[in-house]
């Protein structure tokens, strides 16, 4: 590891860390050595830093560090910059101008997975860690500061001078005066990901040995074809599905039926609002028809395709306009239900075993942390004789809250509470992710709801599943079809403690990398008191 110290008074600080096992120091002062040398402890910790191997440099600007490091001796681990200073009673103003033009060269000479540290006295970081907070206009603000270079803060904890062995804080310079470091705070930035630029997207989906293809919503782009429900998947989405399908699976017959669901459909909709769906259009030519949809789409594949219009392209792909001809237009999935319905009429399902569907569902709704475009579905399918309807609810629903509770309790000590709430018992306004799909034949019976605190009701964004039922005649016998759905990625983020969707769905590895294969852990978050 390579460390860089800037803004060294005494090297003090320099001389705690050099020494350690693999590490090699590059201790840096703004000032000349002259006038370090006659510093208290300063000549002595320089000539321990250079006995040590460490490097040792003077009259650095921490704002133009590339300026001072050849290129293939730029990349630094990890860079600390304690209690920096204008100098003298200079105010926030100039402070926060210093920070900016530090953390813009840091950028420059650090390398993608490194960190830097920026120790502050108490209350100019304008933090919540901050006790007492300063009021915004009068601190530092560095975490805004920071966000301007590509920053995020992704640890704050308590600055222990007393526990460096050695050091001694010099504070302002050119005054026999130090910072009082009583509450100090040591600040860890790490670089963010940089904001994404994604091109417009063809999706091509193979069906009967034909290829079709459509233009992927663009607020779809980066959500197509993630892969998180696949077997060697370590998302907390996956493992949510496979703990919920082992336990079940203890109480039922089970059988996955998630190969080859289209993420199309086509035809008229009903109990849901067309505005609420994201549609497609195909190209006349490469339409298929009703029952070659029914037969299901699979082998998606995906590239990019720049050379398009946004109206109407070569190929014929326009964008659908309200008054199209409805045998023309499809639109994407809103539901996995209609699969199961699908399944059922067609006589390939087996009464009194437990069917599961489970992938990704789409519709247009007001974004908030808890309502989301596309989430995972997992829905579990069961017939049974219309005198046993209740109790195969019942011992759906248990095995299901078993099975909760027991992902919960391996993850924290919250207080967890699920509740079954009658259908008639919620606004339309409250059925979040499950309005978005309304049967011609089933009927929402119940909600599934779970909440992670004491409250004691069921708050907005905690209703995670449905109950639904449908009669049917299979041959001689009439059939009562439970149908249970579930939003994996909502479980997943109220076990895991995720306050906001889209980090399910973030590119950046640290997210995954808090999720062992098969483990699921309580999430903790990477970027800390982000500016809005």
């Amino acid at each position: 590891r390579r460390v860089l110290l800037l803004g060294e008074g005494n090297f003090t600080f320099a001389a705690s860390l050099c020494g350690a096992a693999g590490t090699h120091v590059v201790a840096t002062c703004y000032e000349s050595e002259e006038e370090v040398s006659g510093r208290g402890r300063a000549a002595e910790s320089i000539r321990r830093l250079r006995e040590r191997g460490a490097e040792v440099m003077f009259s650095v600007d921490c704002t133009k560090l590339k300026d001072y490091f050849l290129p293939e001796k730029r990349e630094f681990d990890c860079i600390y910059f304690n209690f920096p200073h204008c100098g003298r009673k200079t105010g926030v103003v100039k402070n926060r101008e210093l920070l900016a033009h530090f953390f813009h060269s840091s950028a420059e000479v650090l390398t993608e997975e490194g960190e830097v540290h920026v120790a502050l006295c108490n209350g100019q970081g304008g933090t919540p860690a901050d006790q007492p907070r300063r009021e915004w206009h009068n601190s530092w603000q560095i975490v805004a500061v920071a966000a301007g270079a590509g920053f995020i803060l992704s640890n704050v904890h308590p600055f222990k001078a007393e526990t460096i062995h050695g050091y001694k804080c010099t504070g302002y310079r050119n005054q026999d005066k130090s910072f009082c470091v009583e509450g100090a705070l040591n600040h860890i930035f790490t670089r963010s990901t940089p904001l994404p630029y994604f091109k417009p997207m063809i999706c091509e989906i193979e069906l009967e040995s034909r290829k079709v293809s459509f233009q992927v919503p663009q607020v779809l782009v980066d959500k197509i074809n993630r892969g998180f429900l696949e077997l060697n998947s370590n998302h907390p989405v996956q493992t949510v599905k496979e703990k919920l399908t082992a336990e079940l699976s203890q109480a039922f017959p089970l059988q996955n039926i998630d190969y080859c669901l289209s993420l199309l459909h086509q035809g008229h909709l009903n109990g849901v609002c067309h505005s609420n769906i994201f549609w497609i259009i195909l190209s006349p030519e490469e339409a298929p028809s009703s029952e070659e949809m029914s037969n299901g789409l699979a082998n998606a594949v995906l590239f990019s395709h720049v050379d398009f219009c946004r109206d109407t392209d070569k190929n014929g792909w326009v964008n659908v306009q309200e008054g199209c001809h409805i045998s023309k237009q499809y639109y994407l999935r809103p539901s996995l239900l209609p699969y199961a319905q699908a399944i059922i009429q067609r006589g390939t399902f087996l009464p009194g075993t437990l069917h599961v569907l489970s992938g990704p569902v789409f519709r247009k709704c007001l974004i908030t942390p808890y309502s989301m475009p596309v989430f995972h579905e997992m829905v579990f399918v069961c017939a049974v004789n219309r005198d046993t309807e209740n109790s195969c609810i019942q011992v759906l629903v248990n095995n299901i809250k078993t099975s909760i509770h027991s992902l919960h309790r391996t993850v924290s000590g919250f207080k967890l509470n699920i509740n079954l709430q009658e259908a008639r018992s919620f606004e339309t306004t409250e059925l979040n992710d499950f309005s978005a799909f309304e049967s011609q034949v089933s009927k929402i019976q119940y909600f599934i709801c779970m909440e992670v605190d004491t409250s004691g009701s069921c708050e907005k964004g905690s209703c995670v599943g449905i109950i639904r039922t449908a009669h049917y005649e299979l041959g001689s016998s009439e059939l009562v079809v439970v149908f249970a759905s579930l939003n994996l990625d909502l479980l997943a983020m109220l076990i895991c403690g995720i306050s906001d969707w889209r980090m399910l769905w973030t590119s950046d590895t640290r997210f995954l990398h808090q999720f062992p294969r098969g483990e699921l852990r309580l999430f903790k978050s990477f970027s800390l008191y982000p500016p809005s």
